[in-house]
């Protein structure tokens, strides 16, 4: 079984929705989730919000933060996954944000990457150090991404 159908089935079996909020990975996390059959039953929808000001815009991450750090941080996804998780009105709020490369961002190099989830009475937020392609930096980002929503399904996030 796919860690996306492991998702989907523990988001089932706990009662609760998601929306996905995606930076570097492009819509990967919320293609992965619904192509399992069933997700339309869980899964709220998807942000895409690769430019930064986006990230301001739509999902309500502070502009200051983004202007003075940059979009590759922790409070970055913390406020990308409680944004997108209002706006959708899902429970779980998942999002990631980072650098595949081929080139670093600012002063964060390629493979550093955030992931979060967040619930109405918290969130978890994890920092990763990837290494190797674009496209195995945000195959791995996504299988992780997928890893914690589990956990916080499970409610040991």
């Amino acid at each position: 079984m796919s860690t996306a159908s492991r998702a989907i089935a523990q988001l089932q079996a706990a009662g609760l929705s998601v929306a996905v909020a995606e930076s570097l990975t492009g819509g990967l996390v919320t293609a992965a989730l619904t192509a399992v059959p069933g997700a339309s039953a869980v899964v709220r929808g998807g942000v895409v919000s690769y430019a930064t000001d986006t990230k301001s815009s739509v999902l309500g991450v502070d502009d200051f933060l983004l202007r003075a750090g940059g979009p590759v941080q922790a409070d970055v996804a913390r406020q990308m996954a409680h944004g997108v998780r209002r706006v959708l009105g899902a429970d779980l709020g998942i999002a990631t944000t980072g650098v595949a490369g081929p080139d670093p961002q600012g002063i964060a190099p390629v493979g550093r990457v955030f992931i979060a989830v967040a619930w109405e009475s918290g969130d978890d937020v994890r920092i990763l150090s990837l290494n190797g392609s674009r496209d195995e930096i945000r195959a791995a980002t996504v299988e992780r991404a997928l890893g914690l929503l589990i956990d916080a399904a499970r409610g040991t996030a």
